[in-house]
């Protein structure tokens, strides 16, 4: 059992987000977390969030704390910038967990180029949020489901064909956890760090998002060009230069 005294400690760091119809989520944050970007060590506020299967105090959540295996899960969290809640020109990216790609660097994709990149610019915007979503890891079909997909792109399926073939949707993510979280941080508008129109749409259905989005496309190579012109040509991606109005 926890002691009171560390529940005290971390009470007021927690906050249930509740919305009808919908599970409990408990963010927990900000905590201080100075990252290593290129040769300066920038300033974040870092927080995550769980959803809850049931509606449980904070107290609760604190007790069961161990009994959760939250080791063997992934839980999403975001990265914040500056005056994040007040400033007037925010920048956030939605990011899909990539763990070929984040941790490993892999060229097969540009997700690693695509986080580091929005961090650098959220940082020279001087406000601004990423969200790592953790659930959303080859589109929303898991890693292992992944590396199976990988395998077919191997053997001359596009990204696409990998995924309907192992029986899944192309793109079956959803982004109600992020912008509900969104939301209890931020009321005013966001512009959206992205190239897929389906993150705008979502955004645009909660009148989150402003009049502009900003692309961000690049480290393209031998190794992932077939991959990117997929996501323009079959999942909608908004093509490289192209400037469009959310």
């Amino acid at each position: 059992m926890i002691s009171s005294e560390v529940k005290h400690l971390l009470i007021d760091k927690m906050n249930i987000i509740s919305q009808p119809d919908k599970k409990d989520i408990c963010l927990v944050g900000p905590i201080n977390l100075p990252v290593q970007l290129d040769e300066q060590v920038v300033h974040f506020h870092w927080y995550t969030w769980l959803v809850l299967e049931n509606t449980v105090t904070k107290e609760e959540i604190l007790d069961s704390l161990a009994t959760y295996d939250l080791a063997s899960l992934q839980q999403s969290s975001i990265l914040v910038y500056g005056n994040f809640k007040e400033s007037e020109d925010a920048l956030i990216r939605f990011h899909s967990i990539c763990h070929t790609g984040d941790i490993f660097g892999s060229k097969r994709c540009d997700c690693g180029y695509q986080l580091r990149q929005s961090m650098k610019m959220i940082v020279d915007n001087k406000s601004g949020a990423i969200f790592y979503l953790a659930n959303h890891e080859g589109r929303g079909i898991g890693l292992f489901s992944k590396s199976l997909a990988y395998l077919l792109q191997q053997e001359g399926f596009d990204t696409v064909e990998a995924n309907t073939a192992l029986g899944f949707k192309d793109d079956s993510r959803s982004y109600d956890e992020a912008i509900r979280v969104l939301q209890a941080l931020r009321s005013k508008q966001v512009t959206l760090i992205t190239n897929n129109p389906k993150k705008l749409a979502a955004l645009k259905e909660y009148g989150l998002v402003s009049d502009k989005h900003i692309p961000l496309w690049g480290d393209k190579s031998d190794y992932n060009s077939f991959y990117l012109e997929t996501k323009v040509q079959k999942s909608g991606h908004i093509p490289d230069k192209e400037t469009i109005e959310a």
